[in-house]
């Protein structure tokens, strides 16, 4: 199987156009369209489907597009180890939750590039526990995220960037002489209890006793910033700004009792092929202090 033909219909279905695999691949759209022809010609099945100008997978197509993915990546490891065993190269996999993609990960991902330009790389956003099992799947080779209550698999490790307490988020001009009091009184905003931040803030309001008047619930921390600067409700969520949010007005309060913390490092696999690449991220995450 010529790998050029799987990549033609990755990148078709990817950008959703064969016109626009085309422009990536320097390529014509019949060119594209005939290596995703033979491809399917070859595995005897149709892999794509057209629904007006844009392209999808058929059913056949789903199944088989992940395990297309590793192939690529698989193949790009080995010519860059082949070309150059001293130099990094390949794709590093990598997933990373909301209020990383806005902070670390950037920043991480651009001086990891600018010492190893042989380096490519897949960023999947995603809350931590799908990104946890896309992990311990092999679908990701590492991703930065707010570490599970549970004990992690022992084909996994993991190294710990920071940790955040959980904290009372309030207009900048609110007066707090107890956070419970505040909590119990004022309209509540409340994080996504389907994430491990939220999870905590549920934990620590049942703990106490606490029954808030909840107004929403989402699982975005900036979302829930924004609602909280325009006076809209407070929030229970872990500390998670390094700096304040550019133009919102907010004050973080301690709470009265100490109570489990939300730990965000990164977790990859041990048998991972990239673990080179896993290591100079990791390097450059120690030495911006991130670890």
């Amino acid at each position: 199987m010529d790998s050029r033909y799987l990549q033609s219909f990755v990148y078709v279905v990817e950008f959703g156009s064969i016109a626009e695999a085309a422009r990536r691949l320097d390529l014509t759209p019949a060119a594209v369209a005939q290596r995703v022809k033979m491809l399917e010609t070859e595995l005897g099945g149709q892999l794509v489907r057209r629904c007006g100008r844009t392209v999808g997978t058929t059913e056949a197509g789903e199944r088989i597009l992940e395990r297309a993915r590793k192939v690529l990546h698989d193949i790009r490891d080995l010519k860059s180890d082949l070309e150059n065993p001293s130099t990094l190269g390949g794709q590093l996999r990598l997933g990373g939750m909301g209020t990383m993609m806005t902070s670390l990960i950037p920043i991480m991902l651009a001086e990891l590039l600018a010492r190893h330009p042989g380096i490519d790389f897949y960023l999947e956003p995603g809350t931590s526990l799908d990104l946890y099992r896309k992990v311990v799947g092999g679908d990701l080779d590492a991703a930065v995220i707010a570490r599970p209550s549970f004990n992690l698999p022992k084909s996994c490790d993991w190294h710990t960037f920071r940790e955040e307490p959980l904290v009372l988020l309030t207009p900048a001009a609110m007066k707090v002489t107890d956070p419970h009091v505040t909590l119990q009184t004022e309209p509540f905003l409340r994080y996504d209890r389907n994430v491990v931040g939220g999870q905590l803030a549920e934990s620590y309001l049942r703990q106490h006793g606490i029954t808030p008047h909840q107004r929403c619930e989402l699982d975005g921390l900036g979302a829930i910033a924004a609602l909280v600067d325009r006076g809209l409700g407070v929030s229970l969520v872990p500390d998670w700004m390094t700096k304040p949010l550019t133009d919102l007005s907010l004050a973080k309060w301690p709470l009265p009792h100490p109570f489990q913390k939300r730990v965000v490092g990164l977790i990859w696999g041990r048998s991972s092929a990239r673990t080179r690449l896993i290591q100079a991220f990791l390097q450059v995450a120690s030495e911006f202090k991130c670890g």
